[in-house]
């Protein structure tokens, strides 16, 4: 290990408290990415204005567009904890839009997968999640899908991981 890996994992200690794990392991590979990318990891998780409930929400929208296993089996269990229904993670893992959404998660969805489209058009999506979740939230929200997209891709290309 090279002086600047064994930087960036006392980092990734310092911050999330444990050893590197899922797709930490391969960012590892640039330790500067992976000291910054825990660095964002850690606010998007754990400080994003939106609570843990919707937060949680996006990123299985997030894990269920790159069909991404890991992350899925990750949060699944930890939405679920924080309040998103069963119907809800069962209708996202099966690639369905949920039914009986609430207001928020509703404008979080739309929002979401637009986003995930690319973002073009989405005024109309991003002007309910605003109402819904407020400008930070949308901006939150954004980080979010981007971050754990970026995780996805490492997952699914450095190790094989993915499609569920």
């Amino acid at each position: 290990m090279t002086p600047a890996q064994q930087q960036a994992i006392e980092e990734f200690r310092r911050l999330r408290g444990t050893e590197p794990f899922g797709p930490f392991v391969a960012l590892l590979k640039s330790p500067e990415l992976l000291t910054r990318v825990s660095a964002l990891g850690e606010y998007l998780r754990y400080r994003s204005v939106l609570p843990p409930r919707l937060s949680e929400f996006v990123i299985l929208i997030t894990a269920a567009h790159w069909q991404q296993s890991y992350e899925w089996d990750l949060h699944a269990p930890i939405a679920l904890k924080a309040g998103v229904a069963p119907a809800t993670v069962d209708a996202l893992a099966s690639g369905q839009q949920p039914a009986g959404l609430g207001e928020d998660e509703a404008a979080l969805y739309d929002f979401c997968r637009t986003v995930h489209a690319g973002g073009r058009g989405a005024n109309s999506a991003r002007a309910r999640a605003v109402q819904a979740v407020g400008e930070q939230g949308v901006i939150d929200a954004i980080g979010i899908c981007g971050y754990y997209a970026m995780l996805a891709m490492v997952l699914n290309v450095e190790n094989g991981e993915g499609v569920r």
